[in-house]
């Protein structure tokens, strides 16, 4: 039987080394997935069961118990955080593959951009100073369907919290991941294509992710909508929600 009394010294030697080690944030948030991985193929690839949501519950609870900072989780995690660019870069591959199809349904696809990315901004200021909300919270809230680093800077230039429109972008994305699938089903909508648009342009990269694990052709649609509705955010938000907080305010 080991001394327990005898170990103790070494692994807490090892942990505060561990701890100093960029690798952890990076170790923490792989495993972090891994598991999260797991638990949604368990729970049979049920949209509640969002692997995102699972794993920053864990990343958060790991910080919490640990008394790590978040500045040196992310000295090692930024890693990750630096292949998001090249994952975005790398929709254009299946998107290049369904340029036919979007050239045939250039006009549909342009109508939907315009009412969902008008929808979403005007729902969201529009519940915020309905239930009493604050300016800067409506500012703040305006953009959250455009995906994260679009968001953050027109909350900025709105005078916004940047902060927390990228809680609320996260938020909006694992919500739109969970309920896609039936509310899709309820309305009856079979085309991959349109459901991938409605997902990418909603939902931003997670349900970008999320039709990806569906099929190539909703992937690419989702990316393409997620895509757009950044572009279309930047340039109606920062008219759109002042003109909705005068209406309402």
């Amino acid at each position: 039987m080991p001394d327990f009394a005898q170990l103790s010294p070494h692994l807490n030697q090892f942990w505060v080394y561990l701890s100093a080690s960029p690798l952890l944030g990076l170790t923490m948030t792989l495993c972090a997935y891994v598991l999260a991985q797991e638990v949604y193929r368990r729970c049979k690839y049920s949209p509640l069961a969002n692997p995102v949501a699972i794993a920053i519950a864990l990343v958060s609870i790991a910080l919490l118990v640990s008394g790590m900072s978040y500045q040196r989780y992310f000295a090692g995690a930024q890693f990750v955080h630096f292949l998001l660019g090249p994952a975005t870069v790398a929709l254009a591959v299946p998107l290049a593959r369904q340029v036919p199809r979007i050239r045939r349904a250039f006009l549909p696809l342009a109508c939907a951009l315009l009412a969902g990315c008008v929808t979403a901004i005007v729902s969201a200021v529009g519940v915020v100073l309905v239930l009493g909300g604050s300016g800067v919270l409506a500012r703040t809230v305006g953009p959250k369907s455009a995906t994260s680093p679009i968001a953050m800077a027109i909350s900025e230039r709105l005078g916004g919290v940047p902060a927390l429109t990228a809680v609320l972008v996260i938020g909006t994305g694992i919500f739109g991941a969970a309920i896609a699938r039936s509310l899709f089903n309820a309305m009856k909508i079979e085309s991959h294509a349109a459901r991938g648009f409605a997902l990418g342009l909603a939902a931003h990269g997670i349900g970008t992710a999320r039709a990806f694990q569906v099929s190539a052709e909703m992937g690419a649609f989702a990316g393409l909508g997620m895509g757009l509705n950044g572009v279309m955010t930047a340039v109606l938000a920062p008219w759109l929600v002042p003109l909705v907080m005068r209406l309402l305010g």
